[in-house]
């Protein structure tokens, strides 16, 4: 039998990772990870005002690095028998293009324009926006939010481009269409962008543009013209239909295949989320929730549609048919800060040091900070007089999306050190996520299993084994620290016809899972407890506290 190789494109918040993998057997034929050099410099972004920008430049250049770089690991002969691609991004990460579907950073006037640049997922500057959308959907004859939980999100695609359209002018005159990162980078290396024409992911679309059958397609015009008219007539310059990601987007553009030195008949898949493609790498399972564990969490849940297509489960980040595997409906949560959290006390505590003692002090410090304190932290008893911390540094995706929301540590006394806090930020990211796995529930969703990957999972027992303990649950940690490459990988072997099924594709090329957590019964008890005043502190800040200040 021939050997066909497929390759995985997965832009992540810092980087993207290229996966050369054989379509039959899963082996890793070559991997590069090449970071985003205008967004590693800081470049285009105020955390202090929630603004989050990535120049098109930092994907076009990641990707033929990384992927060039991947080939060049495999033998000579694998370039030849590549016979499909497909790419998972961050979302929603969405840009403003021109008529001919080009973003309009990559145009004459606009480089140095943030509005012109993909607005990254955890961007949050439409906060009001958000609010607004969601004022009108909930007294709209139809209410358009009832498919993502009843709440439209401020990291998600409408509020996103009714804030840009609303303070630049520039972008707002110029600006045809907008598309996701996803689905942008796919039609570039097809060379067909036009934004009219280019197939759009379901996942993108039904997650977080308020796509559905039932609307045919997107909310109507009235609608957003009501929100604001600079919405009118956007509908018209966008999509009304959408894929899924086992289908092609097309054969690669000749341009592309010159720059990555493969043939020309490679398919390029529709693209999807990386979470959602995560979830498949990593062998989802009809109520197994897979999490997606790195600088934030995105957490997926299929499920047949027979048998839960009937609900509407408030809170969460969407439910869509075939977001994550054709035919069946695809489920989305997650929560806005995971490991960005456990950096946020790093950085608390490596700041003064590299003001005081100089860059490399404080570089030596970083590299063994986090490590040092989970270790440490490890050796905590836990108590029911144990710190409480709420896990909203960024805001709170789900349940129930309020970006306006913040953390807070309660419990503190002089003896509070460095350790018993960490240990608290732990506990409250995963208090976070147990609140997710309680409402799917409570919305009579079941959940059997816990899956996980990602930078964390792999990285820190500590954390999983906390994780464990709140959830009650055990953990099966997947084998490939690529799960999200690896799942694009699955995906185009189907967009390019290798493999009949995505199921077939996952029996052959997956890798398992090489470390399961169990929870400990004597410490279950005792976060149950801890759980419970969580929920209290976290009322407390949301109605009492911020809505006093």
């Amino acid at each position: 039998m021939q050997e066909n190789y497929v390759i995985g494109i997965d832009f992540g918040t810092d980087s993207v990772r290229a996966l050369v993998v054989n379509a039959h057997t899963g082996e890793q034929a070559g991997t590069a990870v090449q970071e985003y050099s205008r967004w590693k410099a800081g470049k285009y972004c105020d955390a202090a005002t929630s603004q989050f920008r990535q120049h098109p430049l930092d994907y076009l250049e990641g990707l033929e690095a990384a992927v060039l770089q991947a080939l060049s690991e495999a033998p000579e002969h694998v370039r030849k028998q590549i016979r499909g691609i497909a790419v998972d991004t961050t979302g929603s990460t969405l840009v403003a293009v021109n008529r001919d579907g080009t973003p309009l950073s990559l145009l004459p006037g606009f480089e140095e324009n943030p509005n012109g640049m993909f607005i990254l997922w955890k961007d949050h500057t439409a906060n009001a926006e958000a609010e607004e959308i969601n004022t009108l959907a909930h007294s709209w004859s139809v209410d358009y939010t009832r498919y993502v939980g009843g709440i439209y999100s401020s990291e998600w695609f409408w509020s996103k481009i009714l804030r840009t359209l609303r303070v630049d002018e520039e972008i707002r005159e110029n600006a045809f269409s907008w598309v996701e990162h996803c689905d942008w980078i796919s039609a570039e290396l097809t060379g067909i962008t036009d934004p009219l024409t280019m197939k759009r992911s379901r996942c993108a679309a039904g997650h977080k543009a308020l796509w559905h059958p039932e609307f045919e397609g997107l909310p109507s015009n009235a609608f957003f013209t009501k929100l604001d008219p600079l919405l009118d007539g956007l509908r018209d310059r966008l999509f009304t239909e959408t894929e899924t990601s086992d289908k092609p987007m097309g054969a690669i553009s000749k341009k592309w295949a010159e720059k990555l030195g493969i043939p020309t008949d490679v398919i390029i898949g529709v693209g999807a989320f990386d979470a959602h493609m995560g979830a498949v790498g990593a062998l989802i399972e009809p109520y197994s929730l897979c999490k997606v564990i790195g600088t934030s969490t995105c957490d997926m849940l299929v499920a047949p549609n027979d048998e839960v297509g009937h609900l509407l489960i408030k809170g969460i980040c969407g439910q869509v048919d075939g977001s994550v595997v054709p035919g069946m409906l695809g489920m989305e949560a997650g929560q806005s800060a995971f490991g960005d959290i456990y950096a946020w006390f790093a950085k608390l505590i490596t700041a003064p040091v590299k003001s005081l003692l100089g860059d490399e002090a404080a570089k030596v410090l970083s590299q063994k900070l986090l490590p040092y304190l989970a270790q440490q932290a490890s050796l905590l008893p836990v108590t029911d007089d144990d710190i409480i911390a709420i896990d909203w540094h960024n805001g709170r995706r789900t349940p129930d999306a309020k970006h306006t929301l913040k953390g807070g540590i309660l419990g503190l006394n002089l003896a509070s050190d460095s350790v018993k806090i960490f240990k608290s930020l732990v506990e409250a990211t995963a208090f976070g996520s147990k609140s997710i796995v309680e409402r799917f529930r409570n919305e009579g969703v079941e959940i059997h299993e816990v899956i996980a990957i990602g930078g964390v999972a792999k990285k820190s027992p500590f954390v999983m084994q906390t994780l464990a303990d709140i959830l009650n649950m055990p953990i099966k940690v997947a084998a490939s620290e690529q799960a999200c490459a690896l799942g694009a990988a699955m995906f185009a072997s189907v967009a390019s016809g290798v493999h009949e099924s995505l199921q077939d594709a996952q029996q052959a090329m997956s890798s398992g899972f090489d470390t399961v957590y169990q929870p400990r019964p004597e410490v279950v008890v005792i976060y149950q407890k801890l759980y419970q005043k969580y929920v209290q502190s976290g009322a407390f800040i949301e109605h009492e506290f911020l809505a006093k200040v």
